[in-house]
């Protein structure tokens, strides 16, 4: 969110579909191919699944790639980073609390579990 100006649920939602797809240029993306985690990247995909998780309207059913990315892309982030050969640069609670928060999010979009 720039410009003090808040993200519309539309544009959270597009930014979603692009990191759940492992766009170019996504987090999901540079963690698999760069094997790098991009700090910026992730801000954007936390940020994005935060908008969802505070202004979903829960009350339509969800679209299929947003459950599934949901359910799925929290452990295959851990599971991912955990391995040996992935560069950890950052403090181990950094990863630890940013895994937290993406499992908590992925939770609220998906159950409004706040």
């Amino acid at each position: 969110m720039s410009g003090g100006r808040e993200q519309p649920v539309e544009e959270a939602l597009a930014v979603l579909r692009s990191e759940f797809g492992a766009d170019d240029g996504s987090f999901l993306l540079q963690l698999r191919i760069d094997l790098e985690w991009d700090r910026a990247a992730f801000a954007r995909l936390a940020a994005a699944m935060r908008v969802v998780c505070e202004r979903y309207d829960r009350r339509e059913a969800p679209d299929q790639w947003l459950v599934e990315g949901c359910r799925s892309i929290p452990s295959w982030v851990a599971g991912h980073t955990a391995h040996p050969s992935f560069p950890r640069p950052e403090p181990e609670s950094y990863y630890v609390a940013s895994l937290d928060r993406l499992r908590d999010l992925a939770a609220c979009i998906l159950h409004g579990i706040k």
